[in-house]
């Protein structure tokens, strides 16, 4: 009888399960078939919406759950769009986004009012409006580009700050046309308009990255962070429709305002992007299919008139735009492409302008028909604009995106092998197995695919069953924990009496370039801990080693202090943590405040200069007054401690010091201390450079030059 009640429906299927299931086996065939004839996923999404949609097989109609769905696929697109900024090149780029924001903005307004007033004889009002949606478009793109790896390009993040830019003022035009027919544009409107954007913006910017910070640090559970993100989200949302603007322009500032709490390499992220990808943005592209009347097309020349006219000026606005953009600021032809693919799309804040347009009535004909701002032949216009301009966009952007990708790929497969990076964490206390590995996820390399190990050493015999099952639990969190990013993690367990020798002997067998040692939060750093280290693994294991002290997530730090020692830059293993410094800098977008004497500072700006993020330059060098910088040190500042084995080039006698100003004064901060690859070590793990004088000092800062632009370039 239940299976009879599920078939025994006429159409459209109203069956909720019926329906659900229709959805996800369109969600999963639609882009695997569609892609063996080269059309992109997401147009193969669109197409099967108009199939099942009501003006196709009517096997589906485009009731309050679908346009839920795809209003939240909507603003998961924007907010995404907003997250995956690199908000060091954003802010280095805001002078070209604007640039092109007005470029994206101006020339479809003016082309798009000229069209409507002389070419289809539309008032000065509903050009105006008509125009606004020719200058508004949607991302719908960025998905295809962020899975093809090249979301950080310098055009994408145009392009993404651009979209914000002519978004916002295009709804704004809309927003004062509405009021305009409802005779209410008077200075008191201005006033309200500009104080709530004010406002609005304001909330979002400096109080959502507060109340970020202390949710993350104060709970650690993965569902409910990722239920705070979507609250976040959708209140960013609310907001902006309270301040009279737009949603999709809340949930972007979202992204922008949480980018830097939820890195690029995290589990949260990760499951951000999953939901999105698999489910929310799916449902909005089939929604957005479900509009297209392709009956229309046949019925009525008017509105093929209107459809053709609409889709030319749009197409060839935002083409002029990108291709201005392009040559004012020295583009390639594939970085143009993903300009034009990203912004050719028209969405989200057209069918809101035209739907808005549509049900404003002006008067009445003689026959009492009403007259509308945009009629039904703008209104279907619109739905075949759509069509067309995704259709272009995904073609135009997948095409950029993998002409880029492919050079970037042969560009690295065209440099000199080097020997593979291999992170090694020793786990040994439950309580900080996920943030070592947050810190492994995070410094290494993006071309580093499966160089995580995770190490259990189990000191007594294998009767000691306890120990073993300890152990397991331990690797298998471990490996969870990377799993959750997509990394797969190598578990090695060891038996051995001493933990340094067998940490020694893995470093050894498995050619380790670099070793994360974790301390307990509820413990400081003693002398003894330093010295067994020092007698121990730093003397024996010539790695860059890192001992965290993790006090609050790395994701919630505001600021990196790192202190160089004098002749840092001199030694053989400066590329190597310098390098995963950067790398934490990326990507959590936590600005570097670097502490060093003068030559070596000079050292460090010129590296930061050709490979930037965020970061700043003081000077010290009295290392005999360290506690100067317990006024520096905020307390959400991780402190990085660049340390040297006695009698190397950067030793300073100083540092013995350190644990206790450590345990004395940073007691409340995360810290990382620092061992480089120094000269003159028996052992250098698997650094080696078949080259002798990797053990010597060096004696011209060219070669440690040459190391780091190698390493940059496989960042």
């Amino acid at each position: 009888m239940i299976l009879l009640s599920l078939l025994d429906t006429g159409l459209p299927i109203t069956n909720p399960v019926l329906k659900f299931l229709l959805i996800l086996l369109i969600i999963l065939v639609a882009p695997l078939l569609l892609n063996r004839i080269k059309i992109p996923p997401l147009l193969g999404l669109i197409i099967a919406g108009a199939v099942v949609g009501p003006n196709g097989f009517n096997l589906m109609e485009r009731d309050s759950g679908i346009i839920l769905s795809g209003t939240a696929g909507l603003l998961y697109i924007m907010f995404l769009a907003g997250l995956e900024i690199d908000m060091g090149d954003f802010k280095r780029n805001s002078k070209k986004s604007l640039v092109f924001g007005m470029y994206t903005f101006l020339i479809p307004m003016g082309l798009g009012f000229l069209a409507g007033f002389y070419v289809l004889s539309f008032s000065v009002p509903t050009s105006i409006l008509l125009a606004s949606m020719f200058a508004s478009h949607t991302l719908i793109a960025y998905p295809l580009i962020s899975k093809m790896g090249v979301a950080k390009n310098r055009a994408v993040n145009i392009a993404v700050g651009g979209t914000m830019i002519t978004d916002t003022l295009a709804l704004l035009v809309l927003a004062v046309i509405v009021g305009m027919t409802a005779g209410e544009v008077n200075t008191a409107f201005w006033v309200r308009l500009s104080v709530s954007i004010f406002a609005f913006g304001m909330i979002v910017w400096f109080l959502f990255p507060v109340i970020g910070r202390w949710f993350f640090k104060n709970f650690q559970d993965h569902v409910s962070q990722y239920i705070f993100v979507l609250v976040m989200v959708f209140l960013a949302a609310v907001l902006a429709e309270l301040a009279g603007i737009e949603a999709i322009i809340g949930a972007f500032l979202a992204g922008l305002a949480l980018n830097r709490l939820i890195p690029q390499t995290s589990p949260l992220m990760n499951r951000i992007e999953f939901v999105g990808n698999a489910i929310f943005i799916p449902f909005f592209l089939i929604g957005v299919g479900m509009l297209i009347d392709y009956r229309v097309f046949f019925q009525d020349l008017e509105t093929i008139k209107v459809a053709a006219v609409m889709t030319v000026v749009a197409t060839s606005a935002k083409f002029t735009a990108a291709w201005l953009t392009q040559k004012t600021y020295k583009f390639t032809a594939d970085e143009r492409s993903l300009i034009f693919g990203l912004s050719n799309a028209q969405a989200a804040a057209t069918l809101a302008a035209v739907l808005i347009g549509y049900n404003i009535i002006t008067g009445e004909t003689a026959s009492g028909e009403p007259i509308r701002l945009l009629n039904e032949s703008v209104l279907n216009g619109t739905i075949l604009m759509i069509l067309v301009t995704c259709t272009i966009a995904s073609f135009v952007a997948q095409k950029g995106a993998r002409n880029l990708s492919m050079a970037e790929a042969s560009g690295i497969a065209s440099e000199e092998e080097e020997v593979s990076e291999r992170i090694l964490i020793p786990v040994s206390n439950s309580e900080t197995v996920e943030e070592l590995l947050n810190m492994g996820l995070t410094v290494k390399s993006k071309k580093n695919i499966s160089g995580l190990y995770a190490l259990s050493i189990i000191k007594n015999d294998t009767k000691d069953e306890a120990a073993v099952k300890n152990s397991a639990k331990l690797l298998s969190k471990a490996s969870h924990i990377a799993a959750a990013t997509d990394n797969f993690l190598n578990e090695l367990v060891r038996y051995d009496i001493n933990i340094v020798n067998g940490i020694n002997s893995v470093v050894r067998e498995q050619k380790i370039t670099d070793l994360i040692l974790g301390l307990h939060q509820r413990t400081g750093i003693s002398d003894s801990f330093l010295g067994e280290l020092t007698e121990g693994i730093i003397t024996k294991c010539n790695t860059t080693t890192f001992i965290y002290k993790p006090v609050q997530p790395l994701n919630t730090v505001k600021r990196h202090v790192i202190i160089v020692p004098e002749n840092a830059e001199k030694e053989h293993g400066f590329p190597f943590w310098l390098i995963k410094i950067w790398n934490i800098g990326r990507s959590t977008g936590a600005k570097l405040v670097f502490y060093s004497a003068a030559e070596t500072g000079k050292y460090l700006k010129e590296v930061f200069a050709k490979h930037p993020v965020e970061c700043d330059f003081r000077e010290f060098s009295e290392w005999e007054d360290f506690l100067i910088l317990s006024r520096e040190v905020q307390n959400n500042d991780n402190l990085f401690i660049v340390m040297s084995r006695k009698g190397k080039l950067s030793y300073n006698s100083n540092m013995e010091r350190i644990p206790n100003y450590l345990n004395s004064y940073f007691d409340k901060n995360s810290f990382i201390l620092v061992y480089p690859v120094q000269a003159g070590m028996s052992d250098t793990g698997g650094i080696d450079l078949t080259n002798p004088s990797i053990l010597q000092p060096v004696e011209k800062l060219d070669e440690i030059g040459k190391t780091i632009s190698r390493l940059f370039r496989r960042k």
